[in-house]
């Protein structure tokens, strides 16, 4: 019998997920969080066997942050996100912090058992629109890296090593918009707050020896 909780901002598709599993004996009981923050204080609560988490919630914190910190309250919950996101980004990023399924809301019903049985068995379940050979290589490479662009690294690059947009923009002649437009995309695909996270992360990358 499984303990699982479903994390979503909306109502109606936490109402959908948990018919779907109130129809399944192997359930053994359904908690419901709207927000990241709310759902870590839950996991940590009530221990769940599995977590259904969505991605995107404006309240509190992002599915990706709250992962990680079930990860440290519940190490042995598996979990699934839930969402539209089938980019690229997205889907490196949950198999960087080792997550265990990826399932988008448009798919059929029975995928959710399937999910939920095949990582209770310790398998990975991801179905998005890349193949399962590329996802394999992208969990075997340096994925936090391959999500930048080659220009984003550039960028990343001699911000790294303490130009100011003005610089940055007359090195690569671009403008300064354009340089502070390329460190907000990054920060969001590696899902950072601070660009002095940003900065730590280049340094711990090695991104400042790049030629």
């Amino acid at each position: 019998m499984m303990n699982i909780l479903i994390v979503d901002d909306h109502f109606l598709i936490r109402k959908g997920v948990r018919m779907l599993l109130e129809r399944w004996d192997a359930v053994k009981t359904i908690e419901e969080a709207d927000n990241g923050t709310d759902a870590i204080v839950l996991a940590e609560q009530k221990q769940p066997d599995v977590v259904l988490l969505d991605l995107s919630m404006p309240e509190g914190l992002d599915g990706f942050t709250a992962a990680q910190n079930i990860h440290k309250t519940v190490p042995n919950a598996k979990i699934i996100v839930l969402t539209m996101h089938d980019e690229e980004a997205y889907i490196q990023k949950a198999l960087q912090l080792g997550i265990s399924g990826y399932l988008l809301k448009n798919s059929e019903s029975n995928e959710l058992q399937e999910a939920i049985e095949a990582v209770m068995r310790g398998e990975r379940y991801y179905r998005t629109r890349i193949p399962l050979e590329q996802l394999e290589k992208m969990e075997a490479s340096d994925s936090r890296k391959s999500v930048l662009t080659p220009r984003e690294q550039e960028v990343l690059r001699l911000v790294t090593l303490g130009y100011t947009n003005i610089q940055i923009g007359e090195q690569l002649v671009i403008s300064p918009k354009t340089v502070e437009r390329h460190k907000s995309n990054m920060m969001q695909k590696l899902q950072l707050q601070e660009i002095h996270e940003l900065i730590q992360y280049g340094i711990k990358n090695h991104v400042a020896d790049l030629v």
